[in-house]
């Protein structure tokens, strides 16, 4: 499912309220890949629910240059939309995801190996709530950048 920024709140109340676990992650997600699919089947493996925080297109192209994302946040949150371990999808404007934090209040925050602890935006909220942050194992050589690399070698 596919929600608005202004809406995750009362829905992620809603969840709460039912006792299930809510497990937030978020990034750019621009070309799906077999890392992407793993992070995300381990993420979904912590809780109940699983959110993804979508970078929009404007939060890509400051964060990873001017010719990213490749794919626009419409179709990049469908794709997310339609894989297995994703329940509910939202785009977010920031550069940061800290605000979508505050609103989700997840039980477990993931990030994927590429970063560590003390790198992860929202870590030190998610904790004092008494929530958990969880770093998945980075999967070798498989992110956007190097598909983006391999495809320009082509």
């Amino acid at each position: 499912m596919i929600v608005s920024i202004n809406d995750i709140e009362n829905i992620c109340n809603e969840i709460r309220s039912k006792g299930n676990k809510i497990v937030f992650t978020n990034g750019c997600f621009d070309l799906i890949h077999i890392g992407h699919v793993r992070y995300l089947t381990e993420a979904k493996k912590l809780g109940d629910v699983l959110i993804v925080g979508l970078n929009s297109d404007d939060s890509v192209r400051r964060l990873k240059g001017s010719n990213r994302p490749i794919t626009p946040q419409e179709e990049r949150a469908e794709i997310l939309d339609a894989l297995k371990p994703v329940d509910i999808v939202v785009v977010f404007e920031e550069d940061t995801p800290i605000e979508l934090i505050k609103k989700v209040r997840p039980n477990v925050l993931v990030k994927g190996g590429d970063y560590t602890l003390e790198q992860i935006v929202g870590a030190d909220l998610v904790k004092s709530t008494g929530g958990e942050v969880i770093v998945i194992p980075y999967v070798k050589d498989k992110s956007t950048t190097n598909l983006i690399e391999k495809l320009k070698h082509m």
